[in-house]
């Protein structure tokens, strides 16, 4: 694969093959940001686990100390207090049936996550064929179908996300921007990789944590010493 100048630049600043300490690896990967914008900072990390199986599954939620940096835009479909709850707790657009029939007939998807109350998912169900493929349902799992409608939007607008391990078993997680300094990149990621470390299967056999990579927009990615974790 052809690189541009700017990363292959970036790629000699470091040792693809080291596992550095973290505060290092994070310092590393903020020299390396170029961009003309502010870039989002990435982690992965490959799990010993077969997604295959339903028990070796890993997925859950976890609020970064620092936020993730990006505005997020919450949809709560929810009636009575429940609608007056997440007003007040800065839902960016509250409603019920209307926000239901806007999505199914206006194609409207100006949101970035969609909570909603366990006796609405009856109606929100109809919509699972058009915001299922946009990563949009809500889902139990998830804390986006909850009775505390208060509390998920206010985590969500302070930095909650969600991880889940993928068909190659790997993890992806925005944990943070460019722009926060060194001390809150490694909070969030010490808070995200202890998540998913809490997370372990029981039936996870031999090293669960086999690699951790943090990266931006444009760069490369900096392996981290999963050893300390």
């Amino acid at each position: 694969m052809k690189r541009g100048k700017k990363y292959v630049e970036s790629a000699k600043l470091f040792d693809r093959q080291t596992a550095y300490d973290l505060p290092e690896a994070v310092g590393l990967v903020r020299k390396m940001a170029k961009a003309k914008f502010d870039e989002t900072v990435e982690l992965s990390i490959r799990l010993g686990v077969d997604p295959r199986y339903a028990d070796q599954q890993v997925r859950g939620t976890v609020v970064l100390p620092n936020g993730t940096g990006r505005t997020v835009r919450v949809l709560v479909i929810a009636k009575g207090d429940y609608a007056s709850e997440a007003t007040a707790a800065g839902a960016d657009f509250v409603g019920a049936e209307d926000m239901i029939e806007r999505i199914e007939k206006e194609g409207w998807f100006d949101f970035d996550v969609c909570v909603t109350t366990p006796d609405m998912m009856r109606f929100v169900g109809r919509l699972g064929r058009v915001l299922g493929p946009k990563g949009l349902m809500p889902n139990p799992k998830s804390g986006t179908v909850t009775t505390e409608v208060g509390k998920a939007v206010a985590d969500i607008k302070s930095g909650k996300v969600e991880y889940r391990v993928d068909k190659t078993s790997i993890i992806h997680v925005p944990v943070g921007k460019i722009s926060f300094d060194d001390a809150k990149l490694t909070e969030n990621i010490e808070t995200l990789v202890g998540a998913v470390v809490r997370a372990k299967p029981a039936t996870a056999k031999g090293t669960y944590l086999k690699s951790i990579v943090v990266s931006s927009t444009m760069s490369p990615g900096v392996r981290i010493n999963a050893n300390r974790f």
